[in-house]
């Protein structure tokens, strides 16, 4: 399975009143937002994380990651929230840096974590036709023009909470718009079908 979420804030106390999070303190919700991770997302299962996943340095970091299921890519948003343990996530005995593009994973304490751009584009085979896959632009930001938007691309955001529709087939993945779990592939298939987009291959048939 793949999946995509985004705007945890782990560890981030004001998010509470900034969102409207129904969260005593933050121990309640970073404990609540670790069990709808992981109940849908399985251990074998890939996650796209759209960025802002935690205030914290990048010990704080490795905690969260260690009790999320999953492989784990996350986009390199180091200029917001993600900025005190972005710079610092690296490999034992290498220099400080971000990791960028799909890089070994951390496996010091068994983590399963690489970074990514701060834009990144999948190409999905499966939902495009022979000579032109899907591609669905991942950032944490929304964007008005993305990569191959004109060929019916979709484009998956977070940092909105919820309260911004960015029109065409684009998404938020955040968890404040989807009581608080991961968004699977299925589910964003099933979105970008009600805003009007069909498959080639289907089409075809």
């Amino acid at each position: 399975m793949i999946w995509f979420t985004a705007d945890q804030h782990f560890g981030h106390a004001n998010i509470i009143k900034f969102t409207n999070r129904p969260f005593a303190d933050v121990d309640e919700m970073d404990k609540h937002l670790i069990d709808r991770w992981n109940s849908s997302v399985a251990s074998a299962d890939t996650v796209y994380h759209l960025g802002d996943f935690t205030l914290g340095v990048v010990t704080r970091a490795r905690h969260y990651f260690s009790q999320l299921n999953g492989k784990i890519y996350v986009l390199g948003n180091d200029w917001h929230h993600d900025r005190r343990w972005l710079p610092t996530w690296h490999i034992p005995g290498e220099e400080p840096r971000i990791r960028i593009g799909v890089a070994p994973f951390f496996s010091a304490s068994s983590l399963r974590v690489a970074i990514l751009p701060p834009l990144h584009v999948l190409e999905f085979s499966e939902l495009g036709t022979d000579e032109h896959p899907l591609a669905v632009t991942l950032c944490h930001y929304p964007i008005a023009v993305w990569d191959r938007k004109h060929y019916g691309a979709w484009h998956l955001f977070g940092h909105s909470h919820g309260q911004h529709d960015n029109g065409g087939f684009s998404f938020d993945v955040g968890v404040d718009a989807h009581n608080y779990d991961p968004v699977s592939l299925d589910q964003v298939i099933w979105y970008m079908r009600e805003r009007g987009w069909e498959n080639p291959r289907k089409v075809q048939q």
